[in-house]
């Protein structure tokens, strides 16, 4: 999501903040710092309040200054977080609580331990009480804690003194999500107890072999069947096409839904949803009960793809409300279809596997289509699906319903056929899914999910060399502790789903999980801070159920972040991703060989115009044409030329690229073949410069004033559909390439 590299630099790299302590997790690096929003500094008090709950009172910018926070935005995110701040009194209350809240329950609201590993817990209970703990496995089996000795003195807790009580969680439990119990004198509580992988299995098994994928944006790869839009049938053909040249993985953008009728939106990274998918990429042939419609429903299915399919073959800019509203009404004529008794279980089933995660949804969805995202229910009367209004709309709204979880069947089952028919070709891994940072503020998770997610700001990031102002990316952020408090269900159940059907995901900025930049609604996205989250948790649920899925994690790791970081992930078994443009340091570019071995490198990434585009100066020449320029384009040019150069003339002097004369294509091929000589167990091999494309997908900083998201995959030849790349020749050679360097004499 960002587009460049920037190592923080703290007060001492080596530390690492404390996950079962938010306030050292808070904490800011000693110094003297700068200011960042109004110049209202915040007193000694207010800063402390803001450590223990995580909220950084200062940071380090990209140009290696430390700025503190101001006070007003301090009080705006804690308020975010539910913490009454407003003057010392409210911030002393508060502070208080902070330090009795542990101390309120007998247990914690969750405890995420890592396998092999014997962990303890602290349990309160009235001083002098006797209390038994114990652990009922996943498996049906029962295991005691023994106790440990614990010398903390108790605390007055609202009248009653209350003592602390340590017990040790045994090492030998297997992964998965069991119950921690305690039972005080017949006063009870349980917890979720996870155990999660030390490190994640799946990455061990890449690095015997390196292998190659893929990189394609799904929604503009089409066939001559597709609706305008690139669909799951597609991507299974791609992944055929693609493994029988070699290739062990696809990687594509996000699949996540968007509004359920158009219009819906372009970015595949503003989703209404994280857990469940775009029915926009159904292929409405491929559905079994499109093969029962009659005569009459089919020729209204010809008539609705017949347009659509003739776009395929035209550079024009992607239009997903065209294609969505013809394929909507094409799936209602099929769900009208009977479904026969098997597939009506295999409905049933999946509906009742997914919850009611999925019923609500289905509900927003139907209900959406009723209601304008400006309609006065939304915050009123169905402003939640436990409302009475909610309640008694799913009776009158139930055959909607039906209709939205079907369409996440579809889906389902359409994803399980493309991963098939990757590992049928020989992909070692499959497809890899992309998980987008966040939501809609207006979408289904931010409607089904607000019980865990903030309010009154926003997620983005601070000032940095390419976005001077900072970013805001309108997405409402995970309240850290209302997300443990629900035992991570709603994170689980987003992974569990998004990995159903993937070899593997990648995270869009896995910093995340470590902290995310809030900005206050209404204040610009300079004036923010860092939160922090318990990371350990994050990353460990996301390691289990990766784990169970027999899935990779390529975590997206540029931008600013802290230099323990990278070397967290990879301990716990993750990619990371290095992009040959952005890996460079005060020498100049770093030589492939130093590169990271746990890690997916590619040349580019979709933030950039494709390779022929960017050796072109593409990048400059749209920013100088929106309007993005802070300084006269003439010395953009000069400065990105002097970049290129760097990087060419170390592929020169490897003797991959002649000194001169040498044609755009021979210079992409050189550069994938000068990235290929980095020990990285994965490559990747965006699809955009295997057929030569030069226009930019996305160009971060614009919405409307860029078709971004839009851009159908072409050469400068014309368009090219997934049926011409088993003769297209500049694909097969960059592959050909790629698969030589990487396996030399092979």
């Amino acid at each position: 999501m960002v587009d460049q590299t920037h190592p923080e630099t703290p007060a001492n790299p080596e530390d690492r903040p404390n996950p079962d302590h938010p306030a050292e997790a808070g904490a800011a690096a000693p110094g003297s710092p700068g200011q960042a929003g109004d110049t209202h500094t915040a007193d000694a008090l207010l800063r402390e309040l803001a450590a223990a709950y995580g909220v950084d009172t200062s940071y380090w910018g990209w140009d290696g200054v430390q700025r503190s926070v101001a006070a007003g935005t301090l009080q705006d995110v804690l308020a975010a977080l539910g913490v009454p701040a407003n003057g010392p009194q409210e911030q002393q209350r508060s502070l208080a609580e902070s330090r009795l809240a542990p101390w309120r329950r007998i247990l914690p609201p969750v405890l995420v331990v890592r396998e092999g590993q014997e962990s303890r817990v602290d349990v309160h209970v009235p001083h002098g009480g006797e209390v038994r703990v114990w652990i009922d496995a996943e498996d049906g089996s029962s295991h005691e804690a023994a106790q440990r000795e614990n010398w903390d003195q108790p605390v007055d807790v609202d009248g009653v003194l209350t003592g602390r009580a340590t017990f040790a969680v045994p090492g030998g439990l297997g992964l998965g999500w069991h119950t921690l119990r305690a039972d005080a004198a017949g006063t009870t509580a349980q917890c979720p107890l996870v155990v999660t992988p030390d490190r994640l299995r799946a990455s061990a098994l890449l690095k015997e072999r390196r292998t190659w994928g893929l990189t394609a944006q799904l929604y503009s790869v089409r066939s001559s069947r597709s609706w305008g839009i690139g669909d799951f049938a597609d991507l299974g053909d791609l992944a055929e096409v693609a493994g029988e040249q070699g290739a062990g993985f696809v990687l594509v953008n996000p699949l996540h839904a968007a509004e359920p009728v158009p219009p819906v939106e372009d970015s595949p990274y503003l989703p209404t949803t994280r857990r469940f998918f775009n029915p926009l990429y159904l292929r409405v042939e491929e559905i079994p009960e499109y093969g029962y419609l009659d005569a009459a429903g089919r020729a209204e299915v010809a008539r609705l793809a017949e347009g659509l399919h003739a776009a395929n073959r035209s550079r024009d800019l992607l239009d997903r409300n065209a294609s969505y509203a013809a394929k909507l009404a094409a799936l209602e004529l099929v769900f009208a279809v009977r479904r026969g008794p098997a597939r009506s279980r295999q409905f049933a089933d999946f509906c009742a596997e997914q919850g009611q995660g999925l019923e609500d949804f289905a509900l927003w969805s139907a209900l959406a289509e009723e209601l304008p995202p400006s309609a006065p229910e939304w915050t009123g009367a169905a402003a939640t699906p436990a409302s009475p209004y909610c309640g008694e709309q799913r009776p009158r709204l139930a055959a909607r319903i039906e209709f939205h979880c079907w369409l996440q069947w579809l889906c389902d089952q359409q994803l399980e056929a493309a991963q098939r028919s990757a590992r049928q070709a020989g992909m070692g891994i499959g497809v890899v899914h992309d998980l987008a940072v966040g939501v809609k503020p207006g979408g289904a998770d931010a409607w089904t999910l607000s019980g865990v997610l903030a309010r009154g700001v926003s997620v983005g990031a601070p000032p940095d060399m390419f976005n001077q102002l900072g970013q805001n990316w309108s997405q409402p952020p995970w309240h850290p502790g209302r997300l443990a408090e629900s035992g991570y269900a709603a994170y689980r159940d987003m992974l569990r789903t998004v990995l159903r059907h993937a070899g593997g995901i990648r995270v869009d900025h896995i910093l995340g999980l470590f902290r995310l930049w809030w900005i206050p609604e209404g204040a610009g996205p300079e004036s923010g801070t860092y939160v922090h989250y318990d990371y350990e948790a994050l990353i460990g649920i996301l390691a289990l159920e990766a784990q169970r899925a027999g899935a990779i994690v390529i975590g997206e790791d540029l931008g600013v972040f802290e230099p323990w970081v990278r070397g967290y992930l990879a301990e716990r078994g993750i990619f990371g991703t290095s992009i040959l443009w952005f890996e460079h340091n005060a020498d100049g570019p770093i030589p492939p060989e130093h590169y990271r071995e746990q890690c997916l490198t590619s040349v580019n990434t979709h933030d950039l115009p494709p390779t022929a585009g960017y050796l072109a100066g593409e990048h400059v020449t749209l920013r100088e044409s929106l309007g993005l320029l802070r300084r006269p384009v003439a010395e953009e040019r000069a400065e990105a030329a002097a970049e290129q150069e760097a990087v060419l003339a170390r592929v020169r002097a490897r003797g991959l690229l002649a000194e001169n004369g040498t044609d755009v294509r021979t210079t992409v091929e050189a550069l994938y073949a000068y990235t290929a000589l980095a020990p990285s167990a994965l490559m990747g091999v965006a699809l955009v410069d295997a057929v030569g494309e030069t226009r930019t997908q996305n160009q971060p900083g614009t919405s409307t004033e860029y078709p971004n998201w839009r851009i159908p995959l072409a050469a400068p030849e014309g368009v090219v559909l997934i049926d011409d790349l088993p003769d297209n020749e500049r694909f097969l050679s960059l592959l050909g390439t790629v698969r030589g360097a990487l396996q030399p004499g092979g």
